[in-house]
């Protein structure tokens, strides 16, 4: 695998928990524009959100779209292929692919980041019930790809300055040792350092990279929704970095499949993937093999119901 250059910054501040109970009060309190992106869940059900379709007004593209309803800009082509990216149209119909299928991982706590979607999903619990926000978020690009594995975070940070890494000083020399806390600051507002030192989940000054792969290694989210996520993390929260193009899930008792083309594979690759994974949750039987194969070769990042 390819190293990451990764970010460094070297400014730490404490957890609020007065903070931390206020916005997660916040979260499940009905507040306008929160519950989109709030869901509870139990162990059996793993398909989170609903889709739907937003008419373009008049002069929007869809990476303004995208962000307006916090989805990643690689989430709203893949769900829309044939639609022109910047000049969609006006009144043109477009899928909003706000329903996900939760990552596969042992245990669903702290921050769960899924590379091959582009998005991260943090797990808490409030008075028993369990709840995940996820965001979209921009990762690695090639040659800088961000790393797997599990970590945790150590620091947490507000107007970090970017310290420049020598290796990115060497592809851009016009570029100071040290960049301050501000609007050029690639960091943006706020930053959590993981145990793997050279990464960072921050906000960025970038926001059109958010759903992409152009960083150096770090992961970043748009400057609106770095704020709310870094109240809610406390130190030592435990951050699982997966790679995974096809997940499965169950909603009302019907089986669900989500393929992403951002990572490299055939159909014929992630069909086996999901036919594994099918196998291994004992759904093989419930499930068409025509619905699976034509969600398999769509690969538009979002739930399929493929029950038979």
């Amino acid at each position: 695998m390819t190293r990451s250059k990764g970010c460094t910054n070297r400014k730490m501040l404490p957890v609020s928990l007065v903070m931390l109970t206020a916005l997660l009060l916040m979260l499940i309190s009905g507040v306008p524009g929160a519950e989109a992106r709030v869901y509870s869940y139990d162990g059996a059900e793993t398909v989170v959100g609903l889709s739907r379709v937003y008419r373009v007004k008049e002069g929007e593209s869809l990476i303004e779209i995208a962000r307006r309803f916090d989805l990643g800009y690689n989430e709203i082509t893949d769900a829309n292929p044939g639609v022109d990216p910047f000049v969609p149209g006006n009144d043109t119909p477009v899928t909003l692919p706000t329903s996900w299928i939760l990552p596969d991982t042992s245990s669903r706590r702290g921050i769960v980041i899924n590379l091959s979607e582009l998005r991260l999903y943090y797990y808490f619990t409030v008075k028993g019930v369990k709840y995940v926000r996820t965001f979209p978020v921009g990762i690695g690009r090639e040659g800088d790809l961000t790393p797997a594995g599990t970590f945790r975070v150590v620091e947490k940070i507000v107007k970090p300055a970017w310290y420049v890494p020598e290796s990115i000083r060497e592809e851009n020399p016009r570029l100071p040792k040290v960049v301050p806390a501000g609007p050029d600051n690639p960091l943006g507002s706020r930053a959590l350092r993981l145990s793997l030192p050279t990464i960072l989940i921050h906000g960025t000054n970038k926001p059109w990279g958010v759903g992409r792969r152009v960083s150096h290694g770090c992961i970043r989210l748009y400057p609106e929704d770095i704020p709310k996520l870094f109240a809610m993390v406390s130190w030592g929260t435990s951050v699982d970095i997966v790679r995974q193009p096809v997940k499965i899930g169950i909603r009302d008792g019907r089986v669900f499949v989500e393929v992403h083309k951002s990572d490299q594979g055939s159909h014929a690759d992630y069909f086996q993937v999901a036919v594994r994974l099918l196998q291994s949750k004992e759904l093989l039987n419930r499930v068409n093999t025509r619905k699976l194969y034509k969600a398999v070769e769509s690969r538009n990042g979002m739930p399929v119901d493929i029950t038979n």
